[in-house]
């Protein structure tokens, strides 16, 4: 199972991207799907998150600019970012905690980080 996330990019303050994750590979089932993110001299923080039912989580920084969504007909997660802010630069990793086919337990794969980068 690998996990590929694009969409990352540079833009200018209150410009919009989006990003895409999709797990290929034999599974299962998916449950969690999640964006994450990590600055220059910080630690990975979560941004956002959504269940297999469609409940979303997310971090009060982000909360009425970011939106979460999936496709799980294609394995996929989305983050649709607007109003962008200079401190949202950052790496921005996927994840997703899956069932891969021929086990009985979920784990949790990472993508392999988009760089975002916000001009002011």
């Amino acid at each position: 199972v690998q996990l590929q996330a694009s969409g990352g990019g540079l833009v200018q303050a209150g410009e919009s991207l989006r990003l895409s994750c999709a797990a290929s590979g034999s599974i299962f089932r998916i449950n969690a799907m999640g964006w994450y993110r990590q600055a220059p001299g910080n630690q990975r923080e979560l941004v956002a998150t959504i269940v297999s039912g469609g409940s979303v989580n997310y971090a009060d920084s982000v909360k009425g600019r970011f939106t979460i969504s999936r496709d799980n007909a294609m394995n996929t997660v989305y983050l649709q970012m607007n109003s962008l802010k200079p401190e949202d630069t950052a790496v921005y990793y996927c994840s997703q905690q899956l069932r891969p086919n021929g086990v009985n337990y979920y784990r949790t794969y990472w993508g392999q980080g988009t760089q975002v980068t916000v001009s002011s």
